[in-house]
């Protein structure tokens, strides 16, 4: 999922969309190392879900519980950013 973020991101800075300062902020935010712990809020990495992980499974994998729902989603971290 990073590696698609990547592309798309490039392909804004070739396209013109973006600025070299937009595209560096977006790199820095997709190469933080994040602290995947219960009770830390974190987002998509399209900023579409935000959320609290509720438990980090046995295989890495982290159970998420959307803002505004009682249900959980699991997801792998690498789709996850901390939010700030």
């Amino acid at each position: 999922m990073r590696k698609k973020e990547v592309a798309a991101i490039i392909a804004h800075y070739v396209a013109g969309v973006l600025d070299r300062e937009a595209m560096a902020a977006s790199f820095e935010e997709l190469c933080r190392a994040a602290d995947l712990v219960p009770g830390r809020r974190v987002k998509s990495l399209r900023g579409s879900l935000h959320g609290v992980i509720t438990r980090v499974l046995d295989d890495g994998r982290v159970a998420v519980r959307p803002d505004g729902s009682g249900s959980e989603m699991i997801s792998l971290p690498e789709n996850l950013l901390p939010e700030d």
